[in-house]
C-alpha cells in the first residue's frame, strides 16, 4: 500500500480526544467478514458462508467501511491490519476457500 494511502487510513481510523485515542470496536462477526473479504469472497459468497443474505453481507461490509474509514470494500483488510496489527489474510485461507466451494 502506498505511503500516502497508509497515512490517510491511519488518520481516518483514529479519533483523538484529550489523553485518549478511540478506535472502533469490531465484533467477532465483523472480524469473520474481514477475513472472508481478505480471502476474496464476494457478498454472495460471504452470505453463503455465514448463512445470511447477500444484502446483509453488503450491510456488514458498509458498516466496516465506515468504522475503518475507507471508501472501497477492497481496502477493508488493509485498514483492519493497520488498526489492529492482526493479519486478516493469515487465518487459514485454505479453510475459507474450502468453505467457499
Amino acid at each position: 500500500m502506498a505511503p500516502s494511502i497508509e497515512g490517510r487510513l491511519n488518520g481516518a481510523m483514529t479519533t483523538t480526544t484529550p489523553g485518549n485515542t478511540a478506535r472502533p470496536h469490531l465484533t467477532e462477526r465483523q472480524r469473520t467478514i474481514v477475513s472472508l473479504i481478505a480471502a476474496g469472497c464476494s457478498n454472495d459468497e460471504v452470505g453463503a458462508c455465514l448463512g445470511i443474505s447477500p444484502r446483509t453481507a453488503k450491510a456488514h461490509s458498509d458498516t466496516l467501511r465506515q468504522k475503518l474509514g475507507v471508501a472501497r470494500r477492497r481496502h477493508i483488510p488493509a485498514a483492519y491490519r493497520l488498526l489492529t496489527g492482526e493479519d486478516p489474510y493469515a487465518p487459514s485461507l485454505a479453510e475459507l476457500r474450502i468453505r467457499r466451494s
